[in-house]
């Protein structure tokens, strides 16, 4: 029998009446007798700071590199007990500012110390944080700063013009604003005009210094957060989570890793890229700060990711799907340039490490010569220490998990979340081969079932039970701000209803495999799960990017594909064409390639017909460079893209009509 990962706590149902039927309800093993009792000494974030500084005043724990002469320098630290000391200065500067206990205070920038400074003087005077996007333009922060209220915020130096922009016409409401560096004279002379008050930073903590107050720490039902998060379309919502949604993740973290050889230590190095302003960075850094570890900001250019890695040899590294197929991707490619006795001498080892994986072996003893003669080499790519690499925020393909499952030399695992859930659902389990493609079991606080989706043909009480995924526990949020029909809609008996589609393994382990409100039907009657076959298509190496489109109106289905440079170029050489790659993006001949290309990976991955791509849209830039069309976790905006793309889109649906006649 298969080892169990989840234990069934209550037996599904049938539904009557026309109430869809209910899958059995599973928990964490860990929980098999009730949720375990949290920590008394950790109730709000406060307390884990706090104790943190009390027990490793001296460690790094937040690090950021300098540009010096038009380089970026190595990494510079802070201690625990430095960056305490700013929070109580920064705290105090607040309270001096006249801004009382539960008030909003939003933060807008890129991650990076100040950042983490100005979440804790919020966790430490009772104030309420709201995270800013710092991908989204001033359309969405004036609708955060109107609709949450915001009477202070804390600024990266390149935003405050976006702050600033009488398109932000909220910014009016604000009483402070506060530089991460300084603000341009200019800028400040503006704020002025406005009645705002606006300081650097230095002078922000100076003020501070200067008028210290006591702390008016929060309670573990107080509001920590207000994260909003911005859909695929429509305004953001924003989910409140309390002191103890978070404490409560903390505390589950703690138990789950207690299970394992590998403990998390002091030592530990995050490489921190991931927009703090969502869930999954967010937790990660409350957790790393738990245990008096470091964390290390990237730069700010994501392009240029891996020279932060061979500098600061993280040893966790947390990304989204997208960031992983590019390294991927990179190990692939540097493959290329090697002679075929070498890549051939590759394959041979990947074979054989692979193969006592899946006979129970654990990572780092299924094949050390694999790893000193090949695999080394990509784990050098990623910095030389890297221990663990979770990947969340979106489904991770299989094809990219098991590679680097056995070429990292690391832990590689997948989770499950939202910001609903304070980040953690479902958590995969190392050198668990059996969780492959999966996102894991229950997290330690969660109940989790399933929910019949008749439309869909999805049956949580049919074999496999397949259903919309239903969450409930210690870590769900506490609604959405000022949005209680929302929030109604979403809980229902207590149960979370996600959106997403799971389907349970035997042993107790859920797989994603489809998403309820992507799902089109096209004019023959059948369903297509957009963003399964964005996933599958997106391995297909002459596409760096896609996004599939649908229309109830018609039969077949398009996309719009970023094609991948190197290969692309590589192609033109082989076939003559030297043009530049804007008007190799228009060649006829390499849409035809694409399209070819698409279509043996459809054939490859069993695609039924309709899923298969009739046509496409070459675009030269990538999605993230065009302003406003992902989410800040790089998940695609349908609506923004719809808007980019309806006229190229309108005209291939008539070139398919044009073509039959």
């Amino acid at each position: 029998m298969d080892k169990q990962f989840a234990v069934k706590v209550e037996d599904g149902r049938k539904g009557v009446d026309g109430e869809p039927s209910v899958g059995p309800i599973y928990r964490n093993l860990l929980a098999k007798d009730g949720f375990p009792p949290l920590d008394s000494d950790l109730k709000t974030t406060w307390d884990v700071f706090r104790n943190s500084v009390e027990k490793y005043p001296n460690n790094k724990m937040l690090g950021w590199r300098e540009l010096v002469d038009g380089s970026w320098g190595p990494y510079i630290w802070k201690t625990y007990k430095t960056v305490y000391e700013e929070v109580l200065h920064a705290a105090s500067a607040i309270r001096a500012s006249g801004i009382g206990a539960g008030c909003k205070v939003g933060i807008y920038g890129s991650n990076c110390p100040q950042w983490i400074v100005a979440m804790e003087a919020c966790n430490a005077q009772s104030y309420i944080s709201v995270p800013l996007y710092d991908t989204l333009g001033p359309g969405a922060v004036n609708f955060i700063l109107d609709h949450a209220e915001v009477d202070v915020v804390f600024v990266q130096d390149k935003k405050v013009k976006e702050l600033l922009n009488p398109e932000c016409t909220h910014t009016q409401r604000l009483k402070l604003i506060v530089c991460f560096t300084s603000m341009k004279e200019e800028e400040k002379e503006k704020a002025d005009s406005m009645g705002i008050k606006s300081y650097s930073w230095s002078e922000f903590l100076h003020m501070g210094s200067k008028n210290p107050s006591d702390l008016q720490t929060p309670k573990a039902s107080d509001i920590c957060t207000i994260m909003y998060t911005s859909g695929t379309s429509g305004d953001p919502k924003g989910v409140i989570l309390t002191h103890e949604n978070t404490t409560t993740n903390i505390r589950g973290v703690d138990l789950f890793m207690e299970q394992f050889e590998d403990k998390m230590t002091v030592d530990d190095v995050y490489l921190s890229f991931l927009p703090l302003a969502h869930i999954l960075d967010r937790i990660i850094e409350e957790y790393f700060f738990r245990n008096g570890a470091s964390v290390g900001f990237y730069h700010g250019n994501i392009n240029e990711l891996r020279e932060d890695m061979m500098e600061l040899k993280p040893t966790f590294l947390a990304g989204v799907p997208r960031v992983l197929e590019r390294i991927h991707e990179g190990v692939l490619k540097g493959l290329e340039e090697v002679n075929p006795r070498r890549r051939k001498i590759f394959s041979i080892l990947y074979n054989y490490k692979l193969r006592w994986m899946k006979a129970g072996y654990k990572q780092k003893y299924a094949s050390p010569l694999a790893d000193l003669l090949a695999f080394r080499k990509v784990k050098n790519r990623l910095g030389g220490r890297i221990r663990l690499i979770v990947s969340g925020g979106a489904p991770l393909s299989r094809e990219v998990e098991e590679f680097l499952r056995v070429t990292s030399c690391a832990f590689v695992l997948q989770g499950y979340g939202m910001t609903e859930t304070c980040g953690l659902a479902t958590l995969g389990f190392p050198d668990e081969m059996s969780m492959l493609g999966a996102v894991g079991s229950p997290f330690v606080y969660t109940d989790m079932r399933l929910e019949e989706v008749p439309e869909m043909g999805y049956d949580p009480l049919a074999d496999p039970p397949r259903g919309e995924i239903c969450l409930r526990g210690k870590t769900s949020f506490a609604g959405y701000y000022k949005n209680p029909e929302l929030t109604n809609e979403v809980m229902q008996d207590g149960w979370f209803h996600t959106g997403d589609i799971g389907e349970m393994q035997p042993n107790g382990v859920l797989v994603i495999i489809d998403r309820k409100k992507h799902l089109i039907k096209l004019s023959q009657g059948e369903y297509i799960a957009l963003e399964y076959l964005e996933k599958v298509y997106g391995i297909t190496p002459i596409v760096e990017d896609i996004w599939v489109y649908g229309d109830s109106f018609k039969s077949s289905l398009i996309a719009v594909v970023v094609p991948n440079k190197e290969q692309a170029e590589k192609w033109a050489l082989q076939n003559g064409f030297k043009v530049s790659w804007s008007e190799l993006c228009k060649l006829r001949q390499l849409k035809d390639y694409i399209i070819s290309e698409l279509k043996s990976t459809a054939q490859r991955n069993k695609l039924r017909g309709f899923e298969h791509i009739k046509g496409i849209i070459m675009e030269e830039r990538t999605f993230e460079e065009e302003k406003d069309l992902l989410t800040a976790t790089l998940k695609k905006r349908r609506d923004k893209l719809l808007n980019r793309y309806k006229v190229g889109i309108d005209n291939l649906y008539t070139s398919f009509t044009v073509n039959k006649r």
